[in-house]
């Protein structure tokens, strides 16, 4: 995909990408293959599909977004996928959480050149170990099995909160799975990037036994 399909994509999903973002994106792009020869941001691999696999497979999560500037807690960040392409398309702020101390110092450096770094904050600490804060919103993206997830994410849940886990063709067994633990109301969203993906929207999220 080139950037110029990427800013086609997300008009078709109703995302208009201005100029300013579009330079943002650009430079984050370099950044990352930058970076990339030095630590191992991503798959090596997925450099040659850095619009599609990256920067529209974390876009897709715009629409599903709330309205209004509420902040999101992005878990396992790593390379910054989806949480610091919200902060560059949003104006919301966003919580980078990823135990990986070089890839914190590359997400500080990537927000800052991009021009967000007053709206991101880097936690370079395991997400079990990181004093946790309530958060309206959740991402993450390839992290870990969605029973796995919701634990992780249980301490930054509120009553309204809405997680947006992107997941793979085992998202239905994830979801029986984390079921035997969990309640919660789910949204399906076919993925933009995988015909096999699918986004887990989630509100109401509950451990068995305590509603």
């Amino acid at each position: 995909m080139t950037p110029a399909a990427f800013t086609s994509a997300m008009s078709a999903a109703g995302q208009n990408v201005s100029r300013e973002t579009f330079s943002a994106l650009e430079t984050y792009a370099n950044l990352l293959r930058k970076w990339q020869a030095k630590i191992n941001l991503v798959a090596k691999d997925s450099l040659q599909e850095l619009w599609r696999r990256h920067f529209l497979d974390s876009a897709q999560l715009l629409p599903l977004l709330l309205p209004g500037n509420d902040p999101i807690t992005d878990l396992g960040s790593g390379a910054g996928f989806p949480g610091l392409v919200l902060a560059i398309m949003t104006n919301r702020h966003v919580h980078l959480v990823d135990s990986d101390q070089r890839k914190g110092a590359f997400l500080l450096e990537a927000a800052r050149q991009c021009g967000v770094l007053d709206r991101v904050t880097v936690h370079s600490t395991r997400i079990e170990a990181a004093k946790a804060w309530k958060s309206p919103i959740i991402t993450a993206r390839a992290l870990a099995t969605l029973d796995q997830l919701l634990e992780w994410a249980e301490p930054y849940l509120t009553s309204d909160t809405t997680c947006l886990f992107l997941k793979g063709a085992k998202a239905e067994d994830e979801l029986t799975a984390a079921g035997r633990s969990w309640t919660m109301d789910i949204e399906r969203h076919q993925s933009l990037t995988d015909s096999s993906g699918v986004i887990l929207k989630l509100h109401n999220i509950q451990r068995r036994g305590q509603q």
